[in-house]
Formats: C-alpha cells, structure tokens, sequence
C-alpha cells in the first residue's frame, strides 16, 4: 500500500488531504499538534494512523520517522503570523513563522529523501501560497516563507528528479481554512470568505489527481484560486 506523510494534518488542506487520500486506499500518517482533532480525524477514518508531534521538534520527528516507509511527504503545517506592517512586527513571531512555515519542511523534507532515493521513487508536495509569487502589504514574513518554499521545490526538483523522485508546489489563493482564527475575530472572518473562495475538499481532489499520474509525469507546481475575484488580502 502506497503511504502518505501529511503534516498539519488537523484542519483545512491538511485533514481534507488526509481524509481524500484515504479515501483512495493509501495508508496516511497524519501529522499534527493537536490530540484531540486527530482523535477525531481516527474515528471519521479509522485507517489513518495519527501521529501527534511538533513539526518543529527534530528529535520527535526523527524517533516518528524511524522505521517508516514514506512514498508521499506533503509538507502542508503552516501559520500566519499577526497581519500588520513589517516594522512593526514582534520578534518571536518571525522566527515561529520562519520555524514552522519553512525551516521545519526543509528539515522534514531532508529526514526523508535519503530514503525516497535509495528506492528512486517518491513524490513530495508543499502546500505554498499566492503570497509566495505577489506582493501583498500586512504578510512580508508570511510571504518570504511562501516564496523560500517555491524556490526550495524548483531547485529540489532539479536535485532529485533524476532519482524519479517527484516534487509538486501547490499554489493556493483564498481558501476558507483556520489559517486566520488566531489572529482574525469571527465577524473579520466572516467578512474574509464571504464571497465565493476555494475550499479545503477542492484543493485535496487536485492532490489525489496529481498523484495518480503515472511516474514520468510530473506537476511540477499547480495554482487554485477562486472562480470569483476577492480581495488580495486574503491568501492561504
């Protein structure tokens, strides 16, 4: 069977991933912080294994690592930092943004090629970002982690296709997730995803597609963006 590593595996893209590739008979590691909606995400598949540990705790990720067989690794964990001007910004949310968004899918990503070219097969996903390829004001750090992942993938992809490994950058305008609960209040939210935008069971669908072409076919990165303009504030 084939398996599936999903980081930020507990809401939005992530679980809908988990849920669609399931769905499709692979046997996915769901990755998450959160116990309880992994719980949750057991009982609704119970063929998923859930794994509850912070894609930033090297050592943890290394003891979960140990021992699996990997074929699919789709770093998806992500947050957005309070939305404001640069200048402004705290210290420490920089470097969470820059620890979660980027640092730990490089780390991750590193912990599981080795093994992806050993059996020269393997395809690995990131879920980027609008923000990562245009210049939005109030997400300067949110964008550059966004963009680091758009050109870590290009030069990935350069490093280990000739190894049959494949690697997909997923681009992904306004999708309704819980990207923004922390930082938005409901009414701001509300006001966000009125109008028609992407949801979570969209982009897992292009996800399964993706990966059901055949070995010498490569999507090398994919943008899904509402049929309906919105404003470009908000981004996944």
């Amino acid at each position: 069977m084939t398996t599936a590593f999903i980081t930020g595996a507990t809401s939005g893209i992530g679980r809908a991933m988990a849920v669609a590739l399931s769905d499709a008979g692979y046997e996915v590691y769901a990755v998450g912080r959160s116990k309880a909606a992994l719980k949750e995400l057991q009982a609704e598949r119970p063929g998923i294994v859930p794994i509850a540990v912070d894609v930033t705790d090297r050592e943890a990720l290394e003891s979960v690592l140990a021992g699996l067989t990997i074929d699919v690794l789709i770093n998806n964990a992500g947050i957005m930092p309070p939305l404001g001007n640069f200048a402004e910004m705290k210290i420490a949310d920089i470097d969470t943004t820059l620890e979660v968004n980027l640092s730990a899918a490089i780390l991750l990503t590193r912990l599981v090629v080795p093994q992806m070219r050993e059996r020269q097969s393997g395809h690995i996903l990131f879920t980027g970002s609008v923000a990562g390829h245009a210049a939005f004001s109030n997400i300067a750090v949110y964008a550059a982690t966004k963009a680091a992942i758009s050109g870590f993938a290009g030069a990935l992809r350069a490093d280990l296709s000739p190894s049959g490994i494949r690697v997909t950058e997923i681009v992904a305008g306004r999708v309704e997730t819980q990207l923004y609960n922390d930082i938005l209040d409901a009414k701001a939210r509300e006001a966000m995803y009125a109008s028609k935008v992407v949801q979570p069971d969209d982009v897992a669908r292009m996800v399964v597609g993706v990966l059901a072409l055949p070995a010498w076919a490569d999507v090398t990165r994919f943008d899904i963006m509402p049929t309906w303009p919105t404003s470009p504030s908000g981004t996944k």
